[in-house]
């Protein structure tokens, strides 16, 4: 069986106003070609009719989401903003004043921070409409993993933590969706799933307002159908570069090609990918060339975890005294220190982050994009294995922007991704020339 980089359909997937991508839903009701009630009733049958298989979301009331409906279809065109009734998921550890963040947690069963988190504040004011909490790992760390398939195959994970975020957007149970990323938990998912996502440059989009867990790399990011809708949101979000982004067209772009130090654990969908992707590129008239890294890199991995569990120890305190060996092993563990990491190797950790930060920055200045997998591979079987985010986590750590880029099926016919990363703040070139590659992958065979 030979994959094609067509989107990979879903049940019932392309028929309907809760197929449309967010930007298109936007349109549409700025025009007056539909309501936001039409929109987010199609979206209610969806949820209805796939909710036993895909189980996207911890928290939805069908009756709230017609009240916001309705109550922005009264709002006059004049006062609308850029979301205007496009509905949106948010990952249950964002908080929400008017509904609970319960963290997939048994700790936090009905919880209301009554608060919204920044990112919630600036969706509202954009005028979109707050759906319900997607389903998530406990914690976006471990423990208790999200009810949350593989839309594709139920058999399958959708990856985590940011699991119901993915998939919903995947299912066309919601158009846009937000999610958060410690080491590969927007860009593994999306990979999986067969969707748009960004993780941007670490705080270019305030992180005010979720579970922390590495406050100096926790990031929020998002999931669209296309690649005008991630750049939806990095409007909303204020996100910006210094020059910006004219993309034409692929011609003449220069794109590097970054293996990383993972690569001896790409598994042959990630290698195929990877080669029709720039078997593409090339035909298209790109200058595609090697980034390599310096040995120091190979370092990385450990420091990211090092700094991982160190900052747990503080983000977590609260819960540690509340509630102690209740939770869950590996974070009892890690927030008593067994690995008896120092002080000494935490500072090594984050001035080794801290160089490579600078040297990759420079390292990828010359080019438009630099092209690395977004997975080691297709989505294993789960629930409990949600995948590794193995090639994710260095450039969390290193708070470059990432973009995955969807539309490859793998032989095993579910969806692989490719990622597209740059120097920091280089976001939305990052998009605009993600979505040139989107374009060139359509049609495109691997194998």
């Amino acid at each position: 069986m030979v994959g094609d980089a067509r989107l990979m359909a879903v049940p019932g997937s392309g028929q309907g106003l809760n197929w449309l991508s967010a930007s298109e839903a936007a349109r549409q009701i700025a025009r007056g070609q539909i309501t936001a009630r039409d929109l987010v009733q199609a979206v209610i049958d969806r949820i209805a009719a796939r909710d036993d298989v895909v189980r996207a979301w911890s928290w939805f009331d069908p009756d709230r989401a017609l009240a916001l409906a309705d109550a922005a279809d009264a709002v006059p065109m004049n006062q609308r903003g850029p979301l205007h009734g496009v509905p949106v998921g948010i990952k249950d550890i964002l908080f929400t004043k008017d509904m609970p963040t319960q963290f997939n947690s048994p700790h936090f069963q009905g919880h209301f921070p009554n608060i919204d988190a920044a990112c919630v504040a600036l969706l509202r004011d954009a005028g979109a409409l707050i759906l319900g909490k997607n389903d998530t790992v406990e914690f976006a760390v471990n423990g208790k993993r999200a009810a949350t398939r593989n839309p594709h195959d139920p058999s399958r994970t959708p990856g985590g933590s940011s699991s119901g975020s993915a998939a919903a957007v995947a299912d066309g149970q919601v158009p846009l969706s937000i999610g958060t990323q410690t080491g590969g938990s927007v860009i593994r998912p999306a990979s999986y799933c067969g969707v748009w996502a960004i993780k941007p440059t670490w705080n270019a989009v305030s992180h005010e307002g979720f579970k922390v867990c590495a406050a100096s790399f926790d990031t929020l990011g998002w999931y669209g159908r296309t690649a005008d809708d991630l750049d939806l949101l990095a409007d909303v979000f204020g996100l910006h570069d210094d020059a910006a982004p004219m993309i034409e067209s692929l011609a003449g772009l220069r794109i590097a090609v970054c293996r990383t130090p993972a690569w001896p654990q790409a598994e042959n969908a990630t290698l195929e990918a990877m080669t029709t992707t720039i078997a593409e590129l090339r035909a298209a008239g790109a200058q595609v060339s090697d980034l390599e890294m310096p040995a120091a890199f190979d370092g990385l991995p450990d420091a990211h975890k090092m700094i991982m569990q160190s900052e747990m120890r503080s983000a977590f305190l609260p819960e540690q005294r509340r509630f102690g060996d209740a939770l869950y092993p590996e974070l009892v563990g890690i927030l008593r220190n067994d690995a008896a990491q120092t002080r000494k190797d935490l500072v090594a950790a984050q001035n080794l982050a801290a160089q490579c930060r600078a040297v990759f920055d420079e390292l990828a200045a010359p080019f438009d994009a630099v092209l690395t997998p977004s997975t080691a591979g297709t989505a294993p079987l789960g629930p409990d294995n949600t995948g590794a985010a193995t090639f994710n986590r260095i450039w969390t750590l290193l708070h470059m922007p990432c973009v995955n880029i969807p539309g490859l099926v793998a032989k095993d016919g579910l969806p692989i991704g490719v990622t597209l990363t740059g120097p920091r703040f280089t976001d939305r070139r990052l998009i605009a020339v993600a979505g040139r590659i989107g374009a060139a992958l359509e049609g495109a065979r691997m194998g």
